[in-house]
């Protein structure tokens, strides 16, 4: 990861109890609006944010991994799903298939995916801050703002507007 944004997780690091309070702030508000605001932040954040040059999510966040994904990523490695199963999952204690290991063990040591067009649908979707039903997802926004430098970008500027 970049020393740019590094600092933007450290500075987030040190502001998590705020970007709790935040969240709290954030649940009080209507759906819609919440929807609108991440959408700009999102946008907003993504502009100065290069997911490539970064890779922190596949080092440290495991994404779920459903049944969908086990099959692309089988197909994709030509394993069958036992055996992609066998390799890289593990049941966690919520009976979610998750990776074994972190960092991700298709995080290749330039921060690319050896897998990238058949990861699994938490990988594409990740940070979910453009997500429709955001509103639902607060506290695991706040927490993906210690993990991912353009969700600590997000948090900023919610404390700038006095959210």
């Amino acid at each position: 990861m970049i020393e740019e944004y590094e600092q933007i997780l450290q500075r987030s690091k040190s502001r998590f109890q705020q970007n709790r309070i935040i969240g709290k702030r954030l649940k009080k508000m209507k759906p819609k609006e919440i929807t609108r605001l991440f959408q700009e932040l999102h946008d907003d954040a993504f502009k100065e944010i290069d997911c490539l040059l970064c890779a922190n999510c596949c080092a440290s966040v495991g994404p779920l991994v459903n049944e969908q994904d086990i099959e692309r990523i089988g197909k994709a490695l030509r394993l069958r799903r036992r055996d992609v199963i066998g390799s890289y999952l593990k049941i966690d204690e919520d009976h979610d298939y998750v990776f074994k290991e972190h960092p991700c063990p298709f995080l290749c040591g330039d921060k690319r995916c050896l897998i990238y067009s058949d990861r699994p649908k938490a990988c594409r979707e990740y940070p979910h801050t453009d997500q429709r039903y955001i509103h639902r997802y607060i506290n695991q926004t706040v927490e993906n703002s210690r993990h991912c430098p353009a969700v600590a970008l997000m948090f900023e500027e919610l404390h700038r507007q006095g959210v």
